[in-house]
């Protein structure tokens, strides 16, 4: 992920200090590695939980990537909400001033998250004044204070004039901050430039995240044995159904963090292509596409499609909205699932931000697709689902059996995962005259 880096602030100078921030020019911007650290290995995967688990193993797990940001040259680092081994990281000061600062040679900036201070109290801005102290005191540069800053400031200015804070520490926090500045160019050039606005969603652009789109694709399962293939789908056929509710349903395509915080259902938050349209847009122009987003098996056994298309998933979710134990794809999902593929080949799309409960379905469907979360792109989906590119994806993490397993990664001692890590079937594209 790291290699998102130079893509954002610009290849980092061949002789450039270790550590050392670099944005190349008003058109590059300044990244944020985040959250430091743990945030991935909470307990049952709970947002803002307890990361147990040793220091070396915090260090060979989740720190790599640190490492990594640091040597590109990350501008700025985000402290995550979670706590490790019981201690809050907005005030762990060994790991933010002790190896981030002094190990690692981290010379960018410090941010604490959304109200992070407030939450190194349990219930969160219990005793703020603390929270200051240990927060900032810990190496957190700057604050992010969404709503009551005065209160912030103020605590903060009589904690310094009292030397509870050390002025060191804050001529630390602003050579920090200014020298991020500096390598932006700010103060040359203090206001946005608006220029590139008009490139924002532009057609190269979006070609380029249909191109991620396809190639992060995983097809998991294709045919009932090896001998009765289902993918690549035919694009010239009578008629197809297309079912599901995210087929055609930007939104859920999208997930949380899209122009809004948790995300939207429904096709009114932004432009783009739905896999529904993406299908539409690729089969032959004699081809039938029927959609019905939960038909009856009778509507199914009665319509004589030729084969199915049925997508589902998770709604949109960021953060804590998104705690799941069960991990199930909800209704009316699973029953869409049955009474389409039960009466006619199907092949399931699965449009989620992790893996989800799937093997219950693995005996009624022909063919299984994990697309993530594509985005806008959806014809990127119907790229592949129809052979004018193979997939190549693999699993970036294991897909588990049960929620029961979890957590389970490579190397467990009773590794036995529906679809291990690394796992994705491959085909080949179809040439067509």
């Amino acid at each position: 992920m790291t290699e998102i880096i130079p893509g954002l602030q610009g290849e980092l100078p061949a002789n450039s200090r270790k550590g050392v921030p670099f944005v190349a020019g008003k058109k590059k911007v300044a990244a944020c590695a985040k959250h430091y650290l743990g945030d991935g290995g909470t307990t049952k995967g709970i947002n803002e939980n307890n990361t147990v688990i040793s220091l070396q193993g915090l260090l060979s797990i989740h720190m790599p990537g640190y490492i990594s940001a640091v040597r590109k040259g990350v501008s700025t680092i985000m402290v995550s909400y979670s706590s490790w081994n019981g201690k809050k990281m907005h005030a762990n000061r060994d790991l933010i001033t002790g190896y981030l600062k002094n190990k690692l040679k981290f010379r960018g900036f410090v941010i604490s998250d959304w109200q992070g201070l407030d939450r190194i109290t349990s219930p969160p801005h219990a005793n703020y004044s603390y929270s200051i102290e240990v927060g900032v005191g810990a190496g957190i540069d700057m604050v992010m204070v969404p709503f009551n800053y005065t209160e912030f400031i103020d605590d903060l200015t009589y904690q310094v004039k009292h030397n509870i804070i050390p002025m060191s520490r804050i001529d630390d926090a602003v050579k920090r901050i200014l020298r991020v500045k500096f390598v932006m160019g700010l103060f040359e050039n203090p206001i946005a430039d608006t220029g590139l606005v008009n490139q924002l969603g532009n057609q190269q652009h979006r070609e380029l995240a249909r191109e991620a789109v396809r190639k992060t694709l995983v097809l998991l399962k294709n045919g009932k044995s090896i001998d009765k293939l289902l993918l690549p789908l035919p694009k010239k056929t009578t008629k197809i159904l297309v079912a599901g509710s995210h087929a055609d349903n930007l939104g859920y395509q999208c997930g949380g963090w899209t122009i809004t915080w948790q995300g939207l259902g429904g096709n009114n938050l932004t432009s783009g292509t739905t896999i529904l349209h993406a299908i539409k847009n690729t089969v032959d122009p004699n081809t039938q596409v029927v959609y019905n987003e939960n038909p009856s098996a009778d509507y199914v056994k009665s319509n004589k499609f030729s084969y199915a298309i049925v997508v589902v998933g998770e709604p949109s979710y960021a953060e804590t909205f998104g705690d799941n134990l069960n991990l199930t794809i909800p209704e009316p999902g699973p029953s869409t699932i049955s009474n389409v593929c039960r009466a006619v080949k199907c092949v399931m799309v699965v449009i989620s931000g992790r893996p989800v409960v799937v093997q219950p379905y693995l005996s009624k469907i022909d063919a299984l697709v994990a697309a993530w979360l594509p985005g806008t792109e959806g014809q990127g989906v119907a790229d592949v689902l129809f052979g004018d590119y193979g997939f190549t994806g693999k699993l970036a993490r294991t897909w588990f059996k049960t929620v029961d397993q979890l957590p389970m990664n490579v190397g467990d001692p009773h590794y036995d995962p529906l679809f291990p890590f690394g796992f994705g079937l491959t085909t080949k594209p179809i040439k067509r005259n």
